[in-house]
């Protein structure tokens, strides 16, 4: 069976769904069979960064709901053959349990290595929908106070679940504010939070899926981490060391 795994976050704007695509992108392309399944009913849109979204002709309702069976449910990747997209629907007036949902990914799972959930943020009940989905979860947030304080209690109600594992992802994290002590670590932050450290993804301008950067290498990393265990994390602060990092941290200072 795949390993399900739910990527959530205690507040919105931390990155959550580009972070659930470009693992998957980065996953398929290390050979592992992966589908990305969208749960946020509200704010769907992982077809969208991974560019399905004029693919689908059936989403996961649609497969709860017996209109499809689950595999016709499935958008496979233009570019990566391995790779699967499950989307969502904004629904608003009709009740979709947890347990039909988990029905869907189950009998998914056979043929796949990993099943990545896209939660919705906070903990209403779409959060705890996606989370009873999953044996494993990602939690994501941003160095930045508020959003700390909602992965705080949300990193307290996944431990209520008793997942086989829960790991902390530190995104959009700025380097030179790190060097300046502007913020607080990604290391601290996982002291705080009590999770294991599995990525650090810098804040940068370009970030999806096939772009040679900084935060592709992040994602990458991550990947690696979330299927061989490895631990490499990235550094942010490296390219302010030196003559020319105290030249970059005074350019983006003035920005």
């Amino acid at each position: 069976m795949a390993r399900k795994i739910v990527i959530t976050s205690g507040k919105g704007g931390v990155g959550k769904t580009t972070i659930t695509a470009n693992l998957g992108v980065q996953l398929a392309k290390k050979g592992y069979r992966v589908i990305v399944c969208d749960l946020d009913f509200g704010l769907n849109n992982v077809d969208v960064v991974l560019g399905t979204e004029n693919l689908a002709l059936y989403d996961v309702v649609d497969a709860v709901e017996g209109r499809c069976r689950p595999k016709q449910a499935l958008i496979r990747h233009p570019r990566y053959a391995s790779l699967y997209t499950l989307a969502s629907n904004r629904i608003s007036d009709r009740y979709v349990s947890p347990q039909a949902v988990r029905l869907i990914l189950d009998s998914l799972g056979s043929p796949f290595d990993v099943i990545l959930i896209d939660s919705p943020s906070g903990s209403a009940e779409g959060f705890h929908r996606a989370v009873s989905c999953a044996e494993e979860a990602l939690l994501v947030t941003t160095p930045h106070i508020s959003a700390m304080r909602d992965a705080d209690k949300v990193a307290g109600m996944l431990k209520s679940y008793r997942l086989l594992n829960v790991g902390l992802i530190v995104n959009l994290v700025r380097g030179d504010m790190l060097k300046r002590g502007e913020v607080l670590s990604p290391e601290a932050i996982s002291e705080m939070l009590k999770l294991p450290l599995l990525a650090i993804v810098p804040e940068e301008d370009r970030i999806f899926l096939d772009n040679v950067t900084e935060k592709s290498r992040a994602f990458k990393w991550l990947a690696a981490n979330c299927a061989l265990g490895k631990g490499k994390l990235f550094d942010p602060q490296k390219k302010y060391g030196g003559l020319l990092g105290a030249i970059r941290r005074g350019l983006k200072r003035n920005l």
